[in-house]
Formats: C-alpha cells, structure tokens, sequence
C-alpha cells in the first residue's frame, strides 16, 4: 500500500513521467495522441470516461480515434498504472493519478466522483479479514449522494 500512496502524491508531471516510462519497459509507443490521454489522466481530478477523454482530445488530435483512448486505458490497466471505476448508469470512469482502490464520493445527481482518503481504509480491510477469514486482494467503496453544487442547484428551483 505505500508504493501505491507515493504514487498519488506525486505532482501531475511526475505522475505523468511514471505511466510513460511504465508503457516504455513493455516496448509501447508513446504516440502524441497516446500521451494526450496520459496527461489528461495524470492531471484530471474528475475522473474521466473515455468518451470524456476523446470529447476533450479529439479538437487538437483530429485523427485520434476512440479506439486510441480505449487501447490506451488498456494497457495502463494492464501495467497496474490506471483505476477502472466500473457503473451501469455512468459509464466506466478511470483514475490515473490514484490506480490504488480507494473510497470515493460519488454524486447520484450529475455523475461527478471526488477521492475520500480520510478512512483508515487498512484498518477496515485487516477487520474485513479477521473477521471472515479471506484474504482480502482488492477491494471498493463507494457512497452515494448528492454533491453540494447539486444539492444548490436544487434548493434554488425550489
């Protein structure tokens, strides 16, 4: 769990430098529009989905392709170097700058997730495990809610 905090400590560039030189020691290219969608990853804090990431690309990388974006997370994923967050109703969303599980907040209303790291996450984990007797390899928490510029949005067309 430690290598996986430093990672999220880490600033945006470094974080940034550390997916590329991950790709480099499996032979990936690192294309332009490839380390586009590792920027916006390394630097996003909305968690994006792919469609996001390709809407927010595409204009400066006309011949980028969705797939480019997909192929992309993939790999990250398979590095270790990228959280999925899978939803039915959201779509998938990715976490570059935190692929360790962590708790999130996530808005019922306009879809947005803000990182939670104020839980003793470990402490919950070793009791989940003391208490079932599995080993514990990963895990997810999510709570769901309003979020306050939603809850605003509400309270004013009232």
């Amino acid at each position: 769990m430690r290598i996986q905090h430093e990672k999220a400590q880490q600033s945006p560039q470094k974080r940034l430098q550390q997916m590329v030189d991950r790709l480099r020691e499996s032979d990936c290219r690192i294309t332009p529009q490839r380390y586009a969608v590792l920027r916006v990853l390394a630097e996003s804090t909305d968690h994006p989905s792919a469609e996001s990431m390709y809407a927010n690309l595409i204009d400066q990388y006309p011949t980028m392709s969705l797939a480019t974006v997909y192929k992309t997370i993939h790999l990250l994923k398979l590095r270790g170097e990228i959280l999925e967050l899978e939803f039915s109703d959201l779509g998938n969303r990715y976490d570059g700058k935190k692929p360790y599980p962590h708790p999130h907040v996530i808005c019922t209303e306009c879809g947005k997730i803000v990182d939670h790291e104020q839980l003793d996450l470990q402490a919950i984990i070793n009791r989940m495990m003391a208490e079932t007797g599995f080993k514990i390899v990963t895990n997810r928490l999510d709570f769901y809610g309003i979020c306050p510029d939603c809850q605003e949005t509400e309270n004013n067309s009232e």
